[in-house]
C-alpha cells in the first residue's frame, strides 16, 4: 500500500483539529503526525503520531539551529518514510503547528520522495477578519518559530490561507454572510470543505480543547477524487463522535477525504504565489465586501507613493500584487499587505528588462503571466494591485493611487529621467 501524505495547516486550531479529527474517520487506517513547537523554548521538539484510538508514539526532536521549523523539517521526513516502508497507512495526515506555513512543509515532504496528494488549510470563518486584522508580532503571541522569526498574525494567516488548494471550513454558527464572502474573495480560486465541530473565539495561541459536533451529511458526489486505488480510502461517513465505526463497505469517500486525496503540484503551487505570476483575485462586491482591482501602465513617483503607504496598507483588510517604480524601472516589485502592516521586496526583472536570449530560461507559466499584461511600449511593466475588505473606499483608494502615478510631464521625461528621482524605497527595500 502506498502512502499518501496530505498537510492540514492553520492558526485556527479548534478548525484544524477538527478536520483532523474527520479525516481520521473518514479514511480508516490513517495516522495524525504532529510537532508541537510550543516547546521549542526548552530546546526540543515534541512529535506525536496517534490514529483514531489514541496515541501510538510521541519522541522528541532536538533543535536544529535553534529553529523549531528546523527541527521539523529534519524529523518529519524520516518518520514518514518509516510509515510508508511498513506499508501499512493509506493516509498520513501532517497536522502543522500554529503558525507553520504549508508551502515550506509541502516542499520538504515532496523533496523527500513522498507523495503530498493535498494541502489544506483549516478556517473558521468568524475568525477571519481579526486574525487577518492582526498586526501583532508571533512572538507576542508565543506562536514564533524561532528567535529571528519576525512575522505577524496577519502576514501568517494570509499566507496559509492563499497557498492552500482546499479550505476546510469550520461549520461556525457566529459566522455571518460577510465572513463567508470575505474568505470567498480572498481565495476565489479554492476548494471549500465543511467540516463540524466545536467553535471556539478567543486566545490566538490555541489552547482550547476541541469539542466534536455532531452528525452530518456531506455531499458524496461534490468532490472528485484521483487516488490511485480508491478503494484503499473509503470513507466511515462523517462519525465525528465516534471515530472507531468501522466503514460501511464500499462507502464512497467523503468530500474531505477527497480533497485530501485529490493530487497536489508542489512547482504550480509556488508559482501561483510568486509576484511575478500570481493569480490574483478579480472585482467582486457582495455582501458587503469588494475587491478591487487597478491596473496601469505608468509607473509610480517613488516619493509619492512612499507618503501614500500608510493609507493604502490601511485601506484594506488584504492588498497584494506586483508595482513599478519609476526610479527602479528594470524591478518587478512586490506588494503584500495583511493587518496593517506592508511588506515591499523586490522580486527579480520584469520579463520586459530581461535579454531575448533569457526568455528560454524563464518558466512558461511566468511567460504567460506577462503576456496578460503585455503593454507595446513597456512590456510586463505595470501596476497590478489587488485590495479586499469589507467597506472598501473604492473611489478614495482609485484617487489615491492615481495621485501616486507619474505627472504626464514626469512620464514624457524618459526613463533616464526617472531614475533621477529621489530613492525614496531604497532604505525599505535594503538598497
Amino acid at each position: 500500500m502506498s502512502l499518501s501524505v496530505v498537510i492540514v495547516g492553520g492558526l485556527h486550531t479548534a478548525a484544524r483539529r477538527a478536520t483532523v479529527a474527520q479525516l481520521l474517520a473518514d479514511v480508516p487506517g490513517s495516522v495524525v503526525l504532529h510537532h508541537d513547537l510550543a516547546t521549542a523554548v526548552a530546546g526540543t521538539v515534541v512529535r506525536t503520531i496517534h490514529d483514531a484510538t489514541g496515541l501510538l508514539s510521541a519522541g522528541e526532536a532536538p533543535l536544529s539551529n535553534d529553529c523549531a521549523c528546523c527541527a521539523l523539517r529534519e524529523d518529519l521526513v524520516p518518520e514518514l518514510r518509516r510509515l510508508a516502508d511498513a506499508g501499512t497507512t493509506p493516509l498520513a495526515i501532517v497536522e502543522l503547528w500554529d503558525s507553520v506555513e504549508p508551502k515550506a512543509m509541502a516542499e520538504v515532504v515532496a523533496a523527500g520522495g513522498l507523495t503530498v496528494t493535498g494541502v489544506i488549510t483549516a478556517v473558521d470563518p468568524a475568525l477571519l477578519l481579526p486574525y487577518l486584522g492582526n498586526g501583532d508580532d508571533l512572538a507576542e503571541r508565543g506562536l514564533a518559530a524561532a528567535p529571528t522569526d519576525q512575522r505577524t498574525v496577519a502576514d501568517t494567516f494570509a499566507r496559509q490561507l492563499e497557498y492552500a488548494p482546499v479550505l476546510a471550513i469550520l461549520d461556525s454558527p457566529e459566522a455571518d454572510d460577510e465572513d463567508r464572502e470575505l474568505l470567498t474573495q480572498l481565495h476565489p480560486t479554492a476548494r471549500q470543505v465543511p467540516v463540524s465541530g466545536g467553535h471556539l473565539v478567543g486566545d490566538l495561541a490555541g489552547a482550547e480543547e476541541l469539542r466534536l459536533g455532531p452528525e452530518v451529511e456531506l455531499d458524496w458526489d461534490a468532490l472528485l477524487l484521483n487516488a490511485d486505488d480508491t478503494n484503499a480510502f473509503r470513507g466511515a461517513g462523517n462519525c465525528a463522535n465516534d471515530h472507531n465505526a468501522p466503514a460501511p463497505e464500499n462507502a464512497p469517500p467523503t468530500p474531505l477525504a477527497r480533497a485530501a486525496l485529490a493530487g497536489f503540484d508542489v512547482e504550480a503551487a509556488a508559482a501561483a504565489q510568486h509576484p511575478a505570476c500570481a493569480l490574483l483575485p478579480a472585482e467582486a462586491d457582495n455582501h458587503g465586501v469588494s475587491t478591487f482591482v487597478w491596473h496601469r501602465s505608468r509607473p509610480f513617483h517613488p516619493e509619492r507613493l512612499y507618503d501614500a503607504l500608510e493609507d493604502l496598507t490601511c485601506a484594506a483588510a488584504r492588498s497584494r500584487g506586483r508595482f513599478w517604480l519609476a526610479d527602479k524601472p528594470d524591478v518587478l516589485l512586490h506588494w503584500d499587505a495583511a493587518g496593517g502592516a506592508l511588506c515591499v521586496e523586490a522580486a527579480g526583472p520584469w520579463l520586459a528588462s530581461l535579454p531575448d536570449a533569457a526568455w528560454e530560461m524563464v518558466p512558461p507559466v511566468r511567460r504567460a503571466a506577462a503576456a496578460l499584461d503585455w503593454h507595446p511600449e513597456h512590456g510586463d511593466c505595470c501596476q497590478h494591485l489587488v485590495f479586499t475588505s469589507p467597506g472598501l473606499d473604492r473611489d478614495g483608494l482609485e484617487r489615491l493611487l492615481e495621485h501616486c502615478l507619474l505627472t504626464d510631464a514626469e512620464y514624457a521625461a524618459g526613463r533616464t529621467a526617472w531614475k533621477h528621482l529621489p530613492p525614496a524605497f531604497d532604505t525599505l527595500l535594503e538598497i
